[in-house]
């Protein structure tokens, strides 16, 4: 079952992330794997509110402010400078220079403003915040968490039993994983199934969740802020047709720069992965205008990126490791070397 392996998964990158931490090993990262520097990727920041405790299948979506502070902190204290994400591709023409760190923020989520905004400011930090206008005026499901309230609230779900949060914490990973192996339609579907059977209103998972257009104009006015596009409906641009995948990436183009009064240079593959956003997904932000294209792909920023602008990969600060221990196993490259089993790139 696919739940039980990502469980493994998880559970054995943990034990990898502490062995190499422990070991110290990672200190020895020869400097080839080391890079020019990295994109960290976040989303939500805010105190630790579980709403079921023992269940919290996108956990790692969110982190506190607290280790945020930490880990920019810890960064500082490697030696890093952040800088703004449209500075990459100089950084990565202009060898020894300093290593970098440009942070990202995707979704465009609320408490951004209230806790992550002043984390940023009080360590001088710029940051790219990827608008997805969907998110912001509705009209992008929120499939993952339509998924997440269900299972809360059923006691059988897809045939699962979910009736405590250990239950429903493998039901959700269970179903999860059946359901992103379906074309993107069927995914939708199955996730609002899900919800009406739950009893899921839309508009309650949305209430407050995302910054509006109002919020957002507010941030805009703010020289340390950039903003850039993540598709007009959050849709996994590789799932469909290609006139589909460059309407996405075009006009969220168009609606952020119009809403926001801001250049936006930079595109975020919704989900990110392999199967999301690919060489096609790459060559379209381009055709579109985007100088910038950012993957979830795991990895640091190399000079060889420089060619390949529109597959960058980043760095996630995950919340089920808030440990400055882990980000700097991350940040020394060790952990990537062995990800991405010797490869540099991952651009196709």
């Amino acid at each position: 079952m696919r739940g039980d392996s990502l469980s493994l998964k998880r559970a054995l990158i943990g034990a990898g992330f502490a062995a190499l931490s422990a070991s110290g090993l990672y200190r020895r990262t020869p400097q080839r794997w080391r890079g020019a520097g990295a994109i960290l990727t976040l989303h939500r920041v805010r105190p630790w509110r579980p709403v079921t405790p023992g269940y919290a299948p996108n956990a790692l979506l969110e982190i506190t402010p607290e280790f945020f502070s930490r880990a920019l902190q810890r960064a500082l204290d490697l030696g890093f400078e952040f800088i703004p994400l449209s500075e990459v591709p100089e950084r990565l023409a202009t060898p020894d220079a300093r290593r970098f760190l440009a942070l990202t923020f995707d979704d465009g989520y609320a408490d951004f403003a209230e806790h992550a905004l002043p984390v940023l400011e009080r360590f001088g930090a710029p940051a790219t915040l990827f608008v997805c206008p969907g998110m912001v005026e509705g009209g992008a499901q929120l499939w993952w968490l339509q998924l997440e309230e269900a299972v809360r609230r059923l006691d059988l779900a897809e045939g699962f039993s979910a009736r405590t949060p250990q239950q429903k914490a493998a039901a959700y990973e269970a179903i999860y994983w059946r359901l992103r192996a379906l074309p993107e339609a069927q995914l939708w579907e199955n996730c609002a199934r899900l919800a009406r059977a739950a009893g899921v209103a839309d508009d309650e998972l949305r209430r407050g969740l995302f910054l509006d257009w109002e919020q957002l104009q507010a941030l805009a006015a703010r020289p340390r802020l950039s903003f850039g596009a993540h598709g007009l409906s959050h849709r996994r641009l590789a799932q469909g047709p290609e006139e589909v995948a460059r309407a996405e990436i075009a006009q969220s183009k168009v609606v952020v720069e119009a809403r926001l009064g801001r250049p936006a240079v930079a595109f975020c593959y919704p989900v990110g992965d392999a199967t999301s956003a690919g060489s096609r997904e790459f060559a379209l932000a381009r055709d579109c205008g985007f100088e910038l294209g950012v993957t979830t792909r795991p990895g640091l920023l190399f000079a060889e990126h420089a060619a390949h602008l529109t597959a960058l990969p980043r760095v996630s600060l995950n919340g089920l490791w808030q440990d400055e221990a882990y980000l700097d196993v991350l940040l020394s490259g060790a952990a990537f070397a062995l990800w991405n089993r010797g490869r540099r790139l991952d651009v196709d």
